[in-house]
């Protein structure tokens, strides 16, 4: 192989041996799945802290599998967490790492997580969600779309450029986290404080924490940010017997259902006056590429289980799930929720709400417009209860630019392995740490996922396909080269 690279080179073709990393990675798949049980097998929920110890250790594996690499590996305390109770116990450390130093080439950095979110096979799984199962091709475990395999399909691009001998085409970094799925508790200030070391020599970020929409490869360049509210509503200064009390009081829940019901029509229109005009307008652009898209309607319905959706057309529904804003009414906190009966009219309830958030529209201003407006609406009622809005979550949206030289390498990268092009598409759900590596290092950013449309992630049965998985480690590999062959 090395030779027919020197003969390729002195004739001054730019030869790349796709042919021999791809067969390396074939012949590996069995170590790559048991790399992968061995990671899921880590109970690493980020929000159960009886489970820290099992995060500490997930961190500790990771660290080792990039010291594989032979690269500069380092763990960065990023402080404390403090419980509920007010004490604190320390956060899981960031693992970061740096393969190359070759001040010719470009320098990627890798984003990625390891910590997962609850699972327990009583919830409804039909395997033991800590035991890596494979059935028909799929392995079923938590964590294993999410963000395990992709985590682990970039070290094993980078261990076959190393296993062959062949120089990595770029260099390499890595930033691995053990909160992403409570919020990235640490890592923002851990990103401004390493700007002007870790970051500065970084020419573009990847993040593979996302998944296609359909069977066909994706690229993603957008996500909608997240504004989350909580609606308090308080009137008696304790739960009261509905029979003995019951149309005497004004009842902070009724009160409650009205202002939530103020927020979005029947019909999914947004009623907060500003949320709507905010919004980009489609371009001509725009809605031909949505319509280019691989969505099958049907199918999405049969996938979630229902008979009627929202919009009765492909371009209509994705528009509205990723690029325009959306209200969704998570929950009451105070109300009576176990089974059975119980005839209690609650003196303090709070609804819990989210706006999902785009382009052009700011967080500070969508607090302003929504705790303006559900006070307007309170106002109306003539209530004597007490009303407080509180926007708890403010995370921003993140755009990417299609037309950049990392999304042109994506889509080569895409056609050499699965010999098709890719859909370009956004992610309806909330990324924060695009738009933070965005804002503090200025830095391009590309999501490039391996995940399947299907992988079930944060629910019963998530999955990754071997397919996903082994395809995926080959994409890697060729997107490090096809990145190499952007111009300085």
């Amino acid at each position: 192989m090395l030779a027919v690279i020197f003969l390729a080179t002195i004739l001054g073709i730019q030869a790349h041996p796709f042919d021999e990393l791809h067969q390396h990675v074939d012949d590996h798949v069995e170590d790559y799945v048991e790399a992968l049980r061995q990671w899921v097998a880590v109970e690493s929920d980020s929000s159960d802290v009886t489970k820290r110890a099992d995060l500490h250790r997930m961190m500790d594996m990771t660290a080792e599998k990039l010291k594989g690499l032979g690269g500069e590996v380092e763990m960065v305390d990023i402080g404390f967490q403090e419980l509920p109770d007010g004490t604190t116990i320390p956060l899981p450390k960031v693992v970061t790492a740096q393969i190359g130093k070759d001040s010719t080439k470009h320098t990627i950095c890798v984003y990625g997580h390891v910590d997962v979110q609850p699972a327990k096979k009583e919830d409804g799984w039909a395997t033991d969600p800590y035991n890596l199962t494979d059935i028909n091709g799929n392995l079923y475990g938590r964590g294993a779309s999410d963000n395990k395999a992709p985590v682990l399909a970039w070290i094993h691009a980078v261990e076959a450029y190393q296993a062959l001998n062949l120089d990595l085409p770029v260099n390499v970094k890595f930033v691995i986290e053990g909160m992403e799925e409570t919020g990235s508790n640490g890592l923002d200030t851990m990103i401004v404080a390493k700007r002007d070391t870790f970051f500065s020599n970084v020419d573009y970020i990847i993040i593979s924490d996302c998944g296609w929409l359909s069977r066909r490869p994706a690229l993603t360049y957008g996500t909608r940010g997240n504004c989350y509210f909580f609606a308090e509503v308080e009137g008696p200064k304790q739960d009261l017997h509905s029979g003995v009390y019951g149309g005497t009081v004004i009842e902070p829940m009724t009160d409650l259902i009205g202002i939530l019901d103020s927020l979005i029509s029947p019909s999914g229109n947004i009623l907060v006056p500003g949320i709507r005009e905010a919004v980009a307008p489609f371009s001509d652009e725009e809605w031909r590429m949505y319509q280019d898209i691989e969505f099958d309607m049907e199918a999405f319905k049969s996938k979630i289980g229902i008979d009627q959706l929202m919009y009765n057309n492909k371009v209509d529904l994705l528009a509205h799930r990723w690029r325009h804003p959306t209200v969704s009414i998570h929950g009451i906190e105070g109300a009576f929720s176990a089974s059975g009966s119980k005839t209690v009219i609650p003196a303090k309830v709070t609804g819990k709400f989210s706006i999902r958030q785009v382009p052009d529209m700011d967080p500070a201003m969508v607090k302003k417009q929504v705790t303006e407006y559900l006070h307007s609406v309170f106002a109306k009622r003539k209530s004597p209860n007490k009303l407080k809005v509180t926007m708890i979550i403010g995370a921003k949206p993140w755009l990417a630019d299609t037309k950049h030289a990392l999304y042109e390498a994506g889509k080569a990268a895409v056609k050499r392995v699965f010999q098709m092009e890719p859909d370009l598409i956004r992610e309806g759900g909330t990324i924060p740490i695009a738009r933070t590596f965005q804002d503090v290092t200025g830095k391009s950013i590309i999501m490039l996922p391996i995940g399947g449309f299907d992988d079930g992630l944060h629910s019963q049965n998530e999955k990754m396909s071997r397919y996903n998985y082994i395809e995926g480690t080959k994409l890697f590999i060729s997107y490090l080269h096809e990145v190499a062959e952007i111009k300085k």
